[in-house]
């Protein structure tokens, strides 16, 4: 058995499955979204700005006060259009199928049968990095 061609194989199964393609449309949606587009630049603009400032020999407390709250207000904006909206319940939904499958193969890789575990039952979270063991 070919480990790393079965991993392959699931990827292209994850890449047919609904949850990656609702993702991938909702990227392409928000990559053609002038107003998204524009929002995100002034976000990139602000975050080289902030970091220029909080660089500089003296920095400029009154300044980089002003560009942080001027980042939130546009992130905020940015994040309430229903383009992004659409974006992240669609990423969330994938990190989420994302997650249930690493922790399947976790859980396998420590001994447990792959056909029958179920990581919901372990109540290990989001992933595994607070669990005691299972």
């Amino acid at each position: 058995m070919d480990v790393i061609a079965i991993a392959r194989q699931l990827g292209a199964a994850i890449q047919e499955d609904e949850k990656y393609k609702k993702l991938h449309e909702a990227k392409v949606a928000i990559d053609n979204d002038a107003e998204i587009q524009d929002m995100m630049a002034k976000i990139e603009e602000l975050r080289v700005q902030y970091q220029a400032a909080a660089t500089s020999e003296t920095p400029d407390e009154k300044l980089m006060d002003k560009l942080d709250k001027d980042f939130q207000n546009v992130y905020t904006a940015l994040m309430v259009t229903e383009g992004m909206s659409v974006y992240e319940g669609a990423r969330k939904e994938l990190d989420d199928m994302m997650n249930f499958i690493m922790q399947i193969l976790y859980l396998s890789v420590n001994g447990e049968d792959p056909a029958t575990c179920d990581p919901a039952a372990h109540n290990c979270g989001p992933d595994c990095s607070s669990c005691a063991g299972c």
